[in-house]
């Protein structure tokens, strides 16, 4: 039986779309240790389940060369597909086709995408492989790019948005992914930065490489500009599959349940001896939330960024939670300004999201010095404070052991809305440390006393003994219970199913000012 020549000419096209820029282009993406466009979205999405649209789209422009090949799709494959049966919505840039670069109908389809995905409540995953606009389109492809942009504004907070950059992104290429929920990066074969080396080397006369100007590593280190470091574009995929499996498809529906095996009353015996006798010596607070979670899973964001504070989305009971921490380890768990900023923005997602926050506190106060005040801690750590203060999520606060000053105040306690707020035996809740408070309270009587440092330690001990313990605070019922390290993970999930149909809410206003 013969088949239409419409039909093969069907089939024809679609294959031509599918090759990209040709086999020759392909080959070298491979070369270079990377994907297509087209296998990154087989490769994150259910098998069988990806829907393409637009892939017969093709460019616009005429001027410099551009009208004499003309590529199917634009150098965007865009379309939808499940995760784990779950509706997404996906755009994967092709650097094959006019190097990934945006547009004005490569910029189309990907607007189409997020309206679609805004209309039905799904979350938006882009695969960022692009070296920028597209010179020969000129202003179009800008406009293109703040189309762009809006959307990412106005889906903020409605639906989860996710990038994954696969590769180079400069100039307007960077500012969607930074308006988005979620960065991910591929160590060694994506960078992302506002000006390339060669510009920086004109303008700054600094010698700079693409790695050390804008690599995974950078961003995941320094500029706190991305949550995930991968190891390779496999890794990379799979991270953003196991993200979703923790997040609403929207902010009007709650986070997946899923079914746990870990017995929700399972005592953890080790908690009761983790924190140290001496409160200046540390311990890894990754133990306590690995010990207290289901199975000890732990997804940890910004790992490398901030490591004063950890934040990272976990489960008790099957129930999705995002966890806030102090890390004694680094700066003593001290307040920073990065680490402010990271909490922030960690908290504010989960209050978009319906995802209850747990609170392991451990905080000696905002971290001192000229540069952090003259940096602006005091601006920085008020958004830590205005993200706790707005969300109207469950929050369950533990305090393992320091509690200290405006940091106590932070830490979603009972003052800013804190629902439940336990503390173990080990917690000191005061408005300093002891020997800053005696050197405060007892200055003359020190100074004049026969022997200065003997009378120092008496008081700094009798302050201890004093403050050094949860119970004046509980006594006024700023904490709900004193609990046994032990525990506190069946405390939490029988807190958790308490606070599952909380309901609260803010004043009527168009927006709070947070103090940016």
């Amino acid at each position: 039986m013969s088949i239409d020549p419409k039909i093969l000419e069907l089939r024809q096209k679609r294959e031509d779309a599918r090759l990209g820029g040709g086999q020759k282009r392909i080959d070298q993406q491979h070369a270079k240790g990377k994907l297509t466009a087209r296998e990154r979205v087989d490769l994150l999405l259910d098998e069988g389940s990806f829907q393409e649209l637009g892939g017969f789209v093709t460019q616009r422009t005429t001027g410099f060369g551009a009208d004499k090949q003309t590529f199917y799709g634009d150098g965007v494959v865009t379309g939808y597909g499940t995760i784990n049966g779950r509706l997404v919505y996906v755009f994967s840039q092709d650097f094959t086709v006019f190097g990934g670069s945006l547009g004005e109908a490569h910029a189309e389809k990907i607007c189409r995408l997020m309206d679609l995905a805004m209309k039905n409540g799904a979350p938006l995953i882009g695969l960022n492989d692009s070296g920028g606009a597209r010179i020969q389109e000129g202003v179009v492809s800008l406009g293109g790019y703040a189309d762009i942009f809006l959307r990412n504004v106005m889906a903020s907070g409605v639906i989860p948005q996710i990038s994954a950059v696969m590769g180079p992104c400069a100039g307007g290429a960077v500012y969607s992914p930074a308006m988005t929920d979620f960065i991910l990066m591929v160590k060694d074969t994506s960078y992302m930065f506002v000006t390339g080396p060669d510009v920086v080397k004109t303008v700054t006369h600094e010698n700079v490489t693409f790695e050390e100007l804008g690599g995974a590593i950078v961003h995941n280190e320094k500029s706190g500009v991305a949550h995930f470091a991968a190891a390779n574009e496999e890794h990379c995929i799979a991270l953003i599959r196991k993200l979703l499996a923790y997040l609403p498809q929207n902010n009007l529906e709650e986070p997946p349940l899923v079914r746990s095996t870990d017995d929700p009353l399972r005592a953890e015996e080790s908690l009761d001896s983790l924190v140290p006798d001496s409160s200046n010596k540390p311990y890894d607070i990754k133990e306590v939330i690995n010990r207290v979670v289901d199975d000890g899973e732990f997804l940890e964001v910004h790992e490398h960024y901030a490591q004063n504070i950890v934040v990272g989305f976990a489960r008790l009971n099957g129930r999705a939670i995002g966890v806030v921490a102090q890390q004694p380890m680094v700066l003593a768990g001290c307040l920073d300004i990065n680490a402010s900023d990271k909490g922030a923005r960690f908290v504010r997602f989960c209050d978009c999201f319906n995802i209850p926050l747990i609170t392991f506190e451990d905080v000696p106060g905002f971290l001192p010095g000229i540069g952090q005040e003259h940096g602006g801690i005091i601006r920085h750590g008020a958004k830590l404070l205005y993200a706790y203060c707005e969300a109207t999520v469950p929050k369950i606060t533990v305090i393992t052991r320091k509690a200290y000053g405006g940091a106590y105040d932070v830490m979603s306690s009972k003052h800013i809305r804190g629902d439940l707020n336990f503390a173990w035996p080990s917690a000191e809740i005061a408005v300093m440390g002891p020997d800053g408070a005696v050197n405060i309270l007892y200055r003359e009587e020190i100074a004049q006393a026969a022997d200065p440092n003997a009378t120092k330690q008496k008081l700094t001990q009798e302050y201890r003994d004093h403050f050094a313990n949860p119970y004046i605070a509980a006594g006024r019922g700023y904490i709900d219970d004193v609990i046994e390290p032990h525990q506190t993970r069946a405390k939490l999930i029988a807190g958790l199913e308490m606070l599952q149909n909380k309901r609260d809410q803010n004043p009527p206003k168009k927006h709070g000012n947070i103090p940016l």
